[in-house]
């Protein structure tokens, strides 16, 4: 059977050895527009560590509905915010930084400073910016405050989520802003709650129907005991300083944040790319976008092809669900004892009958910007040509942490 999808992919790259990551632009913009769509007019602010290419983050960030940057270090945001032609003037790092050389970078310049903004959870993390630089002898520093969005029930008992921040309750919100807003050098302008185990935890996950089921009904408690927390927390924040943005959500929950009419703007950047783990919503079905090629290099057995490289592993808990999929020819799959290779992966299954030493199959990764973390550019595929080329961060000699 004729593989329209294969056919286009092998024919645009022909001249190109792999391995070749490709940025499919019409997949790219239908998913943008799909994330503008779901977040029903609240700005969204893009998450670069989901992109990890400065072409994109631009494309993405001319678009109308998306606003602002969520970096993931300090050094990226710098990088991004800084320069004769930054990427974005509203830089916003996702996580708290200990790194002193780059908050020396950030106190030496007054225009990165009024650009950037850091996240704090904890006093501690002002006493490093203060060790850094003292107050007055430093520009403002904007920072936003890490609200905990897990669920949290029987008593601390149980868990529901990721552990990022020990602020959870509006009372512990409220002292961290009298503690920012007391501070000198120091200007409270944010609120975060990234609410992971509803924008991060598919709620239909292929074949399996039951634990679909109990995903849905934990989300659906995480969501209604959310928006009462997180609402009280804005209000008490607010008491002590008025507040710029409240962000909240991610590609899996833009629907479900946007109702929360606490929250002024929403996060996005794996629908972008569309990776696999994100196939599993009910709610949206993004269009894949970004696929890399191994060739084929062996059939070392009937049934049985070998492509070099691929051991592409995405971050996580280790899992068949962090190991890039087979996509293009259908009908492959990794063998079970090898996985996906640091020098070869073997497959395995009915695709491999046309396959000859050459050829070249394609995958989707699991996750979306860590790609990026493999090749140095993306070449960008409009209809049925290739249109050029884009540097990711490694392609423009850039690795952050």
């Amino acid at each position: 059977m004729t593989d329209p999808a294969r056919a286009r992919l092998d024919a645009a790259t022909a001249e190109l050895d792999p391995p070749v990551a490709v940025l499919d632009l019409d997949a790219l913009d239908a998913n943008a527009a799909d994330l503008a769509r779901r977040a029903g007019g609240r700005p969204v602010r893009v998450a670069s560590k989901s992109v990890r290419c400065r072409a994109v983050l631009r494309r993405v960030l001319a678009r109308p509905g998306f606003a602002g940057v969520l970096a993931y270090s300090l050094p990226e945001a710098l990088w991004l915010a800084g320069g004769d032609d930054p990427v974005g003037d509203d830089v916003v790092i996702g996580y708290p930084t200990a790194d002193r050389g780059a908050l020396r970078r950030l106190v030496a310049d007054p225009a990165l400073a009024a650009r950037v903004t850091l996240m704090a959870d904890s006093p501690d993390h002002l006493d490093v910016v203060d060790a850094v630089a003292a107050p007055g002898h430093r520009p403002p520093v904007r920072i936003c405050l890490d609200l905990d969005a897990s669920l949290r029930a029987g008593g601390g008992r149980v868990h529901v989520g990721v552990r990022r921040s020990p602020v959870h309750d509006p009372a512990g919100a409220a002292a961290l802003a009298r503690a920012v807003h007391g501070r000198p050098g120091f200007t409270l302008v944010g609120l975060m709650a990234y609410e992971a185990q509803v924008a991060g935890v598919p709620d239909a996950p292929p074949g399996r129907p039951l634990r679909g089921l109990a995903v849905r009904g934990v989300q659906a408690l995480s969501v209604r005991e959310l928006a009462g927390r997180r609402a009280a927390a804005v209000a008490a924040v607010s008491a002590v300083a008025p507040l710029e943005f409240v962000n909240g959500g991610g590609t899996g929950s833009l629907e479900r944040t946007a109702a929360d009419p606490s929250v002024t703007e929403l996060a996005a950047g794996s629908g972008l790319y569309q990776p696999t783990l994100f196939d599993g919503y009910r709610a949206f079905r993004g269009e894949p976008a970004l696929l890399f090629a191994l060739a084929v290099t062996r059939r070392p057995a009937p049934g049985i092809v070998t492509t070099a490289a691929g051991g592409w592993i995405a971050s996580g808990p280790p899992g068949p669900d962090r190991s890039p999929r087979p996509v293009h020819p259908a009908g492959l799959r990794l063998l079970g004892t090898e996985g996906a290779g640091e020098v070869q992966t073997p497959l395995r299954g009915p695709g491999t009958a046309g396959l000859a030493v050459g050829d070249r199959v394609w995958f989707r990764h699991a996750k979306a910007g860590e790609v990026c973390e493999h090749v140095d550019v993306l070449h960008t595929l409009g209809r049925d040509a290739l249109t050029g080329s884009v540097p990711t961060y490694r392609g423009e000699g850039r690795a952050f942490g």
